[in-house]
């Protein structure tokens, strides 16, 4: 360890110099003679006023074009391990399986829907829920997606009760089917 000390402050010197560098300077002025001078002193000839050209008009914000999520080939074999568990009564093992394809895939919507779904089989619809949520959140642009995380919130609020907020859930879910 003790011969380690001196390479490691080196180290620790050298990455501390990097995160301080000074900030770049100005860029200089079009018109040199108008900034350049103390006050008191005089201007060499007349001074022509600087041009500024308006920045062109920035485009409209672009749309999200549709992009139907599709598993990975290893997310995919993992969902249908984790449905062979699943279907087997091993929900605990089915959840840690798709809890590893999430890891592979964390921004696909379908692999948080694939886990809510067997929250809900756990008894566990708050969780549910919240997968449903999250899917949502990132099934922007897939309307099938979106249809199947309106289903699962659907499922999840009935199991708590909340029959109204359901059906609410249950229509969005159709409208989106239909697109």
């Amino acid at each position: 360890m003790r011969p380690l000390l001196p390479a490691l402050i080196a180290f620790a010197a050298l990455t501390g110099c990097a995160l301080f560098r000074a900030p770049p300077a100005p860029p200089a002025p079009e018109n040199p003679g108008a900034a350049s001078g103390s006050p008191g002193t005089a201007h060499p000839g007349p001074q022509t006023p600087t041009q500024v050209t308006p920045a062109p008009p920035s485009p409209a914000a672009p749309t999200v074009p549709p992009k139907p999520f599709h598993l990975g080939a290893a997310a995919s074999a993992l969902v249908t391990q984790a449905h062979q568990q699943a279907a087997g009564g091993d929900t605990a093992q089915a959840a840690a399986t798709l809890e590893r394809a999430l890891r592979i895939e964390p921004d696909n919507p379908l692999v948080w829907i694939e886990l809510g779904r067997v929250r809900l089989t756990e008894n566990n619809a708050a969780q549910a829920d919240a997968m449903g949520r999250k899917a949502l959140a990132l099934a922007s642009g897939d309307a099938a997606a979106q249809s199947s995380a309106w289903r699962l919130i659907a499922d999840s609020l009935r199991a708590r009760g909340n029959n109204s907020g359901a059906a609410d859930a249950e229509r969005r879910a159709a409208s989106l089917a239909t697109q």
